[in-house]
């Protein structure tokens, strides 16, 4: 499929222990979007999205809201082709 897309995030601000990751993987679940998400020792969160352009477009969008207790400062993508991942994984 050539509308399929990747999209490597990192997001800043009060971003662990929220449920960010948690919420993440909900959010990418419902949107049938493949990719991963974990939280890095800088504080950030990171995470992979590959789907539909459109459908990934719409989870960096929510990239900038997060869960309801998270406060995002800043979120940086970085778009690529995509890999072929399947499934999508709180990584540790």
């Amino acid at each position: 499929m050539t509308d399929r897309q990747r999209a490597h995030v990192f997001v800043s601000g009060r971003v662990q222990g929220v449920f960010f990751r948690a919420t993440t993987r909900d959010q990418a679940q419902e949107r049938d979007v493949d990719g991963w998400v974990k939280n890095l020792p800088d504080g950030r969160v990171e995470a992979v999205f590959e789907g539909p352009q459109t459908t990934v477009e719409e989870l960096v969008e929510w990239c900038h809201e997060g869960s309801p207790a998270a406060n995002v400062e800043s979120v940086e993508v970085r778009w690529a082709d995509p890999e072929g991942i399947e499934g999508f994984e709180i990584k540790r």
